[in-house]
């Protein structure tokens, strides 16, 4: 639960009927159906704000935290007599909104429709997601809000939405490709040179291949016919596993969704980035039975390297290492 202790004595009152005080810590939003995962990562004093929320608050610094859908810096209490009194507080810490979820839906609605509210619309690959500051709130009870004006994802409640397209991809794992580059903000330029693994049956090559790169797409069993038959595909019947870094000449970005262990998920990096060390990197880290990830948080030392849960994400993390610029 969210501490009532020595912070309410540092609450700023205002005329409106409200107040407005900063909890000290930082709040985590866990992904539909993985709290347990989250909480684990989270440690020592972490919590839920209410009973079944998907919301929990750590005390101090922000901690590492490849579970959280989004994590809310700097958040506030408030406690508010009225909706007018509520809307007016969030509207003075900043703008763009968004709704957590919560068991108060009505009272939140009435709440919603006096706050600028951030842009839920789908967005069309590969237009950049939005830069434009976003904060979240959520009802703890019927006269206490939980806010932030600032949070780490760009996407409402850490979930990436997209114009689908229905009828191309051969899988809809290309979602999780979409999402991943759009949250670094990066993607293979035209002329790229990658190298997908596991690639069956094909849902990451066409997402690398409309977007004009040019693509080795590595597995055992065949990738879709209507892209074997693209000149900027090159199938390669082998295994993830035995194909030779090497072998294939300069890479710009090497891409995975293999199923396998963590360990051998880890060692699969390692070895293409001993190879290509200025290449960039999107791998799937599929978790199996028990959640254990250190093994590949033996790689947090890369630069630039990141582990995170997608929105398009199931019992997985992905690794994403966007290569430095040339100097």
């Amino acid at each position: 639960m969210v501490s009532r202790g020595p912070q309410d004595a540092g609450a700023e009152g205002g005329k409106d009927g409200s107040s407005i005080e900063p909890l000290g810590g930082t709040l985590y939003l866990a992904p539909d159906g993985f709290d347990a995962e989250l909480r684990a990562e989270l440690g020592r004093g972490a919590s839920p704000v209410a009973p079944d929320s998907r919301l929990f608050f750590a005390p101090g610094a922000r901690r590492p935290s490849a579970w959280a859908a989004d994590v809310w810096l700097d958040p506030v209490r408030i406690r508010f007599g009225s909706i007018a009194d509520a809307a007016k507080a969030l509207r003075s810490l900043g703008r763009n909104w968004s709704l957590s979820p919560t068991s108060h839906h009505r009272r939140a609605a009435l709440i919603s429709e006096q706050l600028p509210l951030a842009d839920t619309r789908p967005l069309v690959f590969p237009t950049p997601a939005s830069s434009t500051p976003r904060g979240s709130f959520t009802l703890l009870s019927a006269n206490e809000i939980l806010a932030s004006s600032r949070c780490t994802s760009p996407f409402p409640n850490g979930e990436a939405r997209f114009v689908e397209d229905h009828v191309r991809p051969p899988s809809r794992a290309y979602l999780k490709l979409w999402e991943a580059f759009t949250l670094v903000g990066h993607h293979p330029r035209p002329g790229a040179r990658c190298v997908d693994l596991g690639s069956s049956p094909g849902g990451w090559t066409w997402v690398l291949e409309r977007l004009g790169a040019r693509v080795i797409s590595v597995d055992k069993a065949p990738i879709a016919h209507a892209l074997m038959k693209l000149t900027r595909v090159r199938y390669v019947k082998d295994s993830a596993f035995a194909i030779d870094p090497a072998s294939v000449g300069r890479v710009d970005w090497m891409l995975s969704d293999v199923i396998c262990y963590p360990s051998r998920s880890a060692s699969l990096i390692q070895r293409w980035l001993t190879v290509h060390p200025h290449a960039s990197f999107v791998v799937t880290i599929k978790l199996q039975g028990e959640t254990d990830t250190s093994a590949v948080r033996a790689l947090d030392h890369v630069p630039g390297a990141r582990l995170v849960h997608l929105h398009h994400n199931r019992h997985e993390l992905t690794w994403i290492r966007v290569a430095p610029e040339p100097a």
